[in-house]
């Protein structure tokens, strides 16, 4: 017989197959069965199609195309004859899906099976529904598949329930058609049945809320009784699993019972004493028993509150994470994360086992105990849960340092009771994976260090002891020569000694070769550098004796490849060798940092200043100048822009030192305080001065350096690129302009002359029928950037107006600054009038025109009201 012939035994070709030493012979072969199988079915052979559709099957499953051989299936379910009919069936759920148009031509066949005198036929078609049933067939077949629900024979009800759950399944609006012959299946004694029976019940409690009522009502009794018999009966051989009976059962039972107790009080109650038994009754050393266990434990999570068994369930938890198996182990851990919003007390007992947990080498087991110690920690037990954690950081795998140093960083900053405890426990994980820390985290250590005026010098001291031991943690590093930079003088004179300290020793020489150890640490990269050559700069002003080799270091780096560390070296050279007189005043300790508005911008957004709901009371100063990337501008619908905006605070120091935008604190008292001695200095020393002084600022010198577009750290210092965004200021007894490169000449800059003495007609910004407001405009000289806007305001009404308050947002391209208004009191009739001074800046001046949302809050008649708007129609130019 030719080896390749439609008469050719499947055994035959899978023996050829086998035998094939490459996956090219194995192809040829599969190609030539199926060019013989192809010659077969266009013969229209009727003794070998059965065989040749089994081969078809044989050579689908190992991958390879078989479309060709689809409506053979159909032509075999079609034959009368049993064999064929179940090689056809097997075909069709193999070769073809719901979503093959052919198979609307097998529903007749379907139809007739499901009435044909042979039970075994009608079981085929039964399966063969089960598994491919679209929702046009399941429509056309589902009155014959309700009706077999009630057939004589066990396997057929067995196998109608599970085509009844795929009918339901797509077409859920049948589901009332099947209760009561499901709710019938739920009082059958034979296993098969009563399983599928019970899976059936469940699904439709899925998708019916009748079903639901239906089932709480007249068979969650029932479904206790079947339970509480499994549970108790005898041994039975033909269901016994690892000495349990029937396990399965057991579990869809259980399943069930979930859906109908969840949210209905008496169906719970109903089954509270046997939850209890099961839970209590099952053993745990077999895998079939915690199976069973596992699912009690869901249901009474999920059934209304009965605090008995919630703590019976919990402590089975517990069991479970001692059990040695990883996955048990694993969804034990899952479980009780969904427990600690039920009961967390009762969760808080385990907290030990949870904690071993932590340390399991299985890795998503540390991982998920680690979540969950997580959810566990609240300020009564953050000391002992940190203190746990932070020893097995010592010991932790390397690929696990990274999410146990942020659970911990974020525990600390959380549920911190003391600023002294926070900063202990914040040296110890910067100590033992400082490496592993994020920017945000150890700018926070600073912020917090910077507040807590009281713990500088032990603070200080602590940092100087951990760099001896761990000066490979790049974030400690960093974080000690900042501290070392700002309160280095009372590390060498032990000021603010605590009790709980040990006597220490610093020399200023000891201070200064911590730094240089650092900036010249193979492992240091720019921004510690960067940070470094700034600390140094202080400490030449702290320390006087080791001025000079503290500027033999800076030299050291005026050759430098990479452009910020040379301009830092020439422009701290320049000062130290120079500029004496200013020193000590440009290099003052820096000001206490607001830690609300660094926990604002870690969190991505600061909260706005006004309640949104007009029936609010506003108890807000005039004046209040909103930050540019407040929520309140995302409030107000403006668009956002890349341009930084510029700045005229004395913050920008502060922002390019630490990454810390302090612009909020300094505006939020709505008075626009005058800067500092200090920082007049600093603005004189870097030629922003006077508009009229003709001498070259360091920004204009240096303006080269962002053509190269050399990447800038975010803790840059003294000329960091972000300096160049300080407007030009006028002062009156400003100092001449210092030259801080040392000879580095340019062409004076050009005065700006634009739109100066240009008059813009004034503009009616804003009117409604009780309000008037409107903008007059006019140009600082040399600075067209810069529009001074005088808001004046109108009541329209007969009513007066108090607690007046006027605030404006506009996009980020644009800086706005509000002076304090003339008064809060509007009079009524236009008797009377306020008037308010508005600063606008636009860095994309010539480009893009200006625009504002407002919201004027005022109170009539003592009740509050908001009126808001947008303002785009400024003067051209402006």
């Amino acid at each position: 017989m030719n080896p390749f012939s439609s008469g050719t035994r499947l055994r035959d070709m899978i023996r050829a197959i086998r035998a094939c030493k490459t996956a090219a012979e194995e192809r040829a072969v599969v190609r030539k069965e199926c060019a013989a199988i192809r010659a077969a079915i266009n013969e229209n052979d009727q003794d070998y199609r059965h065989r040749n559709l089994a081969k078809l099957m044989f050579i689908h499953m190992l991958g390879y195309p078989t479309h060709f051989g689809q409506m053979e299936c159909l032509k075999l379910i079609a034959s009368s004859g049993f064999p064929e009919k179940r090689i056809g069936y097997l075909g069709l759920m193999l070769l073809l899906d719901e979503r093959q148009e052919v198979l609307m031509l097998v529903t007749n066949s379907l139809k007739q099976d499901l009435n044909h005198s042979n039970q075994y036929i009608v079981g085929l078609a039964l399966c063969a529904l089960g598994n491919i049933c679209s929702a046009e067939m399941a429509r056309d077949l589902a009155p014959e598949v309700e009706r077999l629900l009630q057939f004589r024979d066990p396997n057929i009800r067995k196998k109608a329930a599970l085509c009844s759950i795929r009918i339901i399944k797509k077409v859920p609006e049948l589901a009332e058609n099947f209760i009561n012959p499901a709710a019938a299946l739920l009082k059958e004694k034979h296993h098969g049945v009563l399983i599928t029976g019970v899976q059936l019940c469940t699904d439709l409690c899925k998708v019916s809320e009748d079903a639901l009522e239906y089932f709480r009502k007249k068979c969650t009794e029932g479904l206790v009784k079947t339970l509480k018999d499994v549970v108790n009966s005898p041994y039975a051989p033909e269901y016994d699993i690892a000495g349990i009976t029937d396990p399965f059962l057991h579990i869809r039972l259980l399943k069930l019972l979930r859906e109908l107790g969840q949210g209905d009080a008496d169906a719970s109650e109903c089954m509270n004493d046997i939850l209890a038994q099961v839970a209590t009754k099952t053993e745990s050393n077999k895998n079939a028993g915690n199976a069973i266990l596992y699912e009690c434990v869901e249901t009474i999570m999920s059934i209304e509150d009965n605090g008995g068994l919630r703590v019976l369930a919990i402590n089975i938890l517990g069991r479970f994470l001692s059990n040695r198996d990883n996955n048990i182990r694993y969804v034990a851990l899952n479980m009780l994360m969904k427990a600690i919003t039920v009961d967390a007390q009762a969760v808080q007992r385990h907290r030990a086992t949870i904690l071993e947990c932590v340390k399991d080498s299985d890795a998503s087991i540390r991982k998920r105990a680690l979540e969950l110690v997580y959810v566990l920690v609240n300020e009564g037990n953050v000391k002992p849960l940190t203190k746990e954690l932070i020893d097995y950081l010592e010991v932790s795998d390397e690929e696990f340092k990274g999410d146990l140093t942020a659970k911990i960083c974020s525990i600390v900053a959380k549920f911190s009771p003391e600023k002294i405890w926070y900063i202990d426990q914040m040296l110890k994980v910067l100590s033992e994976a400082g490496n592993f820390v994020k920017d945000e985290v150890w700018h926070a250590v600073i912020v917090v260090i910077s507040n807590a005026s009281d713990l500088h010098g032990y603070t200080v001291r602590a940092l100087y002891r951990a760099l001896q031991l761990s000066a490979e943690q790049e974030s400690l590093v960093r974080v000690a020569i900042w501290c070392i930079g700002e309160y280095g003088d009372l590390l060498v004179n032990n000021v603010g000694m605590l009790d709980v300290e040990d006597p220490i020793t610093v020399t200023e020489s000891d201070a200064v070769d911590v730094i240089e150890i650092a900036i010249k640490h193979h492992t240091s990269d720019l921004t510690t550098k960067a940070m470094a050559m700034v600390a140094l700069l202080k400490l030449s002003s702290r320390f006087p004796s080791c001025s000079e080799r503290i500027k033999d270091i800076v030299v050291q780096y005026k050759g430098s490849l990479v452009l910020e560390l040379q301009q830092r070296s020439i422009e701290m050279n320049s000062i130290i060798a120079k500029h004496q007189n200013i020193r000590s005043t440009l290099v003052e300790r820096m000001p206490v940092l607001d830690e609300a508005t660094f926990i604002g911008k870690r969190a991505g957004s600061i909260q706005a200043t006004v309640s949104p709901s007009s029936g609010a009371s506003i108890n807000l100063p005039n004046g209040v100048a909103k930050p540019t990337a407040a929520p309140l501008v995302d409030l107000l619908d403006l668009g956002s822009d890349d341009v930084p905006a510029p700045s005229s605070s004395g913050g920008d120091l502060l922002h390019d030192l630490l990454g810390v935008d302090l612009s909020t604190a300094s505006t939020q008292s709505g008075v626009n305080h005058a800067p500092k001695n200090g920082t007049d200095v600093l603005l004189d020393l870097l030629s922003i001065g006077s508009p009229t002084q003709s001498s070259q600022s360091v920004s204009d010198m240096l303006s080269s350096s962002q053509d190269n577009k050399t990447p800038v750290s975010p803790l840059e210092g003294l000329s960091s690129p972000s300096s160049n965004s300080i407007q030009p200021t006028s002062s009156a007894g400003a100092a001449p302009a210092i030259d801080l490169l040392d000879g580095f000449s340019s062409n004076p800059p050009k005065q700006e002359t634009e739109n100066n003495g240009t008059a813009y007609p004034s503009v009616v910004a804003f009117e409604s029928s009780n309000l008037k407001m409107v903008f007059n405009f006019s140009k600082l000289p040399g600075n067209p950037q810069t529009t001074v806007i005088e808001a004046t305001f109108t009541n329209l009404s007969m009513n007066i107006y108090s607690d007046f308050i006027f605030q404006a947002a506009v996009p980020k391209f644009l800086q706005l600054h509000l002076d304090p208004a003339s008064g809060n009191t509007l009079p009524a009739s236009g008797n009377g009038s306020i008037t308010q001074t508005l600063r606008v800046t636009n860095s994309q001046h010539g480009k893009k025109s200006l625009v504002m949302r407002i919201r004027i809050a005022y109170k009539m008649n003592n009740k509050d009201v908001l009126e808001e708007g947008q303002i785009s129609n400024f003067p051209r130019g402006l």
